[in-house]
């Protein structure tokens, strides 16, 4: 037997996801994130999983892991000492910044603090032209002061970023061998290995997060992976913003790669999912302890994009920058992210108004249901008291629930300021919870020019499936998806999806005016590093696909959209048919297109792939498990109200449960409110459809 194993880090749980390459049997492990040490709970989780489905580690073909750590080195700012070295007079471009606000008429909004402080920030002579062309070589005598002052700060990593650099990298690379030869213990991150694209600041950015992450994520994903190798697992894989896996090396050679990888997971495995249920059209909804996410993926292609902003206050995942981040230019998958998970705090205004969120009670103290020290009420709470969550105990009877407490939290947070009973008071916060989901569905959907109507909703996280139909009836969404291990997804994408590698190059003009052989001969370099990567990685020849990628926009544009450019020679009609594409790409997004104007190829990209092994995700019904209980649950259109609740490894295919009702697993549970009705498939999946009337 050949087990892969993929771990994701919540802000709550940490899931491991265990699924057998031959059977495809999955297996489950939850354990409390600890956030003092996440690594703890990683190898907590890995030895629970392995001891409770009977595998040894060298039947583990694949350890997978999503990484919280970049993210969260930004949002605290806990990175490490890192310096900044540019062309003379371009100092201050990290301040500097664009003049993306998240809002326009708020005078005294400030910017995110800078990762690199100003006496760290250092310019050395030279200046390369918007052709690419030398105007001021590089002053080399100048190098010798800047690995001084270097040595001084005592900087744990410099980011180096030249004008125009991606034209020509010729400076940058003389400074970089210099300075990697005087500071091998410094790490040295150069735009031009890191991000040969268009835009200053962006660049500069992208650089610069990385230095300032790169020593933390070396330091975790090392101690990691000593102690996974310790339990004799497999070499130990990241998951990538983009929806793939790469290698530890790799992975510190562009550490901003790692940005929002068990999100992506997440969406990966929806993919998966509707590929097998033959579903093109999903919107995948992922709501944790902390965080709810979704994502949009049409004509079976997950969305990605190339604007994104990580360490920002105004909410993450966004096409549009909103100025309160640190851009970062790396390929990441389209997500819409709110502050709304099971751990969200409710709280009173001093308006008198009923909020949720943003704070989040998270692993510790936790929700006061989890009987761990939480005080405050939240969403899991509300859950509880209205019956939607087991009152006695959650993950199968290991984390005993403390209704009391839950009722005590929402009485005094809630319900005595607003006069409300607790059951009042907590259906008031899962209404305010559902409305600030719904508008992030809004955003991947209805803003990116998709109708909701034609997708079905596929909802996964250890909460996702509680408030499913509720969101499905807010945006009329005609069917939810409950997938095999919904609480422990993410984690199963991290083992369903490939090793992946994204190459950038800038190549600025018409499409119609190139010349192709142009566009080809920058394909082939990217190609050529690409292969290296999978050479270094050990990918057959048979399991390798590049594909092939272009930004375009038309003229006085300022921003541009990713579509696919055609495999094979690159050729004058190959071209044209990117620029028809691109038109209706526009109008399918902004609502119009000018077929008239010039369409504009920015930047080429690349894509390489390592195939894995097919997997299909299905959930083993055992009849000896069928168990119904029932107790009183609680629903706006009938207050309380006697339900079924029926335990899902005993579900077997085929069959139908009528709403009001209750699917409970250890990892998760599904909530189906009257006028809905849950058939289990031949997977296992729960498919669930609102009754005709």
């Amino acid at each position: 037997m050949a087990w892969r194993i993929g771990i994701d880090i919540g802000g709550t749980f940490t899931d491991v996801a265990m699924v057998d390459e031959a059977s495809g049997r999955i297996g489950v492990a939850k354990v409390l994130t600890t956030p003092d040490d996440f690594g703890r709970g990683v190898i907590d989780g890995i030895r629970q999983g392995l001891a409770e489905n009977a595998i040894a580690a060298s039947d583990v073909s694949l350890l997978s892991h999503a990484t919280t750590v970049v993210t969260n080195a930004l949002l605290e700012g806990k990175g490490a000492k890192a310096g900044f070295i540019t062309t003379r007079g371009f100092r201050d471009i990290l301040e500097l910044r664009r003049s993306s606000r998240s809002d326009l008429y708020d005078l005294f909004q400030d910017g995110p603090a800078v990762l690199v402080p100003r006496r760290w920030r250092f310019e050395i002579t030279e200046r390369i032209d918007a052709q690419g062309e030398i105007v001021t070589p590089l002053a080399e005598a100048e190098i010798a002061g800047l690995i001084e002052a270097i040595r001084d700060a005592g900087l744990e990593t410099v980011a180096v970023s030249f004008l125009f650099s991606f034209l020509n990298d010729a400076h940058e690379k003389i400074l970089g061998a210099a300075l990697r030869a005087a500071l091998p213990e410094i790490g040295v991150f150069l735009s031009c290995e890191v991000l040969p694209e268009i835009r200053e600041f962006e660049r500069a950015s992208t650089t610069a997060v990385c230095a300032y992450v790169g020593p933390l994520l070396a330091s975790y994903l090392g101690r990691l992976s000593s102690a996974t190798a310790a339990l004799g697992l497999p070499e130990l894989y990241v998951m990538g913003s983009s929806g793939g896996v790469f290698d530890i090396a790799e992975g510190l050679r562009m550490p901003a790669m790692a940005v929002e990888s068990g999100p992506a997971a997440g969406v990966i495995a929806a993919a998966l999912a509707g590929r097998q249920l033959g579903l093109p059209n999903l919107i995948s909804f992922d709501m944790g302890g902390t965080t709810a996410k979704a994502s949009v993926i049409a004509g079976g292609e997950v969305a990605v994009t190339a604007e994104y902003e990580v360490g920002g206050t105004g909410g993450s995942g966004s096409r549009w920058m909103h100025g309160t981040g640190h851009p970062i230019r790396v390929p990441v998958i389209d997500l819409a992210e709110v502050s709304a998970g099971g751990g969200s705090i409710a709280w009173v205004d001093p308006g008198g108004s009923l909020k949720v969120g943003p704070r989040s009670a998270g692993a510790a103290p936790g929700p006061a249901s989890y009987g761990r020290g939480g005080t405050q009420p939240t969403v899991t709470d509300a859950n509880v008291v209205l019956g939607y969550l087991d009152r006695g105990a959650l993950l199968g009877g290991a984390l005993k629930v403390d209704l009391a407490g839950a009722e005590r939290a929402i009485a005094t947070g809630v319900a005595e300021k607003l006069g409300l009973s607790v059951a009042d008071a907590a259906w008031r916060i899962i209404e305010i919870v559902n409305a600030n989901m719904a508008e992030a569905l809004r955003i991947v959907s209805i803003e990116r020019g998709y109708d909701p109507r034609e997708f079905s909703l596929i909802a996964f996280g250890g909460a996702g499936p509680v408030h499913a139909a509720a969101l499905a009836d807010e945006l009329a969404i005609p069917e939810v998806i409950v997938p095999p291990a919904p609480g422990a997804f993410s984690a199963l994408g991290l083992v369903a999806t490939d090793l992946k590698r994204d190459y950038s190059r800038t190549l600025y003009a018409d499409l119609g005016e190139i010349d192709p052989a142009r566009v080809a001969g920058v394909i082939a370099a990217m190609e050529t590093e690409g292969r290296s990567m999978l050479d270094a990685a050990r990918v057959p020849a048979e399991r390798r696909g590049l594909l092939r990628l272009a930004d375009v926009r038309y003229r006085r544009q300022a921003y541009e959209l990713t579509l696919p450019l055609a495999e094979g020679t690159v050729t004058r009609e190959s071209l044209n048919a990117l620029a028809t594409a691109f038109h209706a790409k526009h109008e399918q997004t902004y609502g119009h297109a000018n077929r008239a104007e010039a369409v504009q190829l920015v930047n080429l990209r690349l894509t390489a792939v390592g195939r894995l092994p097919g997997l299909t995700l299905a959930q083993r019904a055992d009849a000896a498990a069928q168990r119904v209980r029932q107790r009183d649950i609680w629903f706006a259109s009938t207050g309380f109200v006697v339900c079924d609740v029926h335990w899902r490894d005993g579900l077997m295919p085929g069959t139908v449960i009528a709403g009001p009702a209750i699917v409970e697993a250890m990892d998760s549970t599904t909530v189906l409110p009257p006028g809905w009705e849950a058939t289990v498939d031949r997977l296992g999946y729960i498919r669930m459809k609102r009754i005709a009337a």
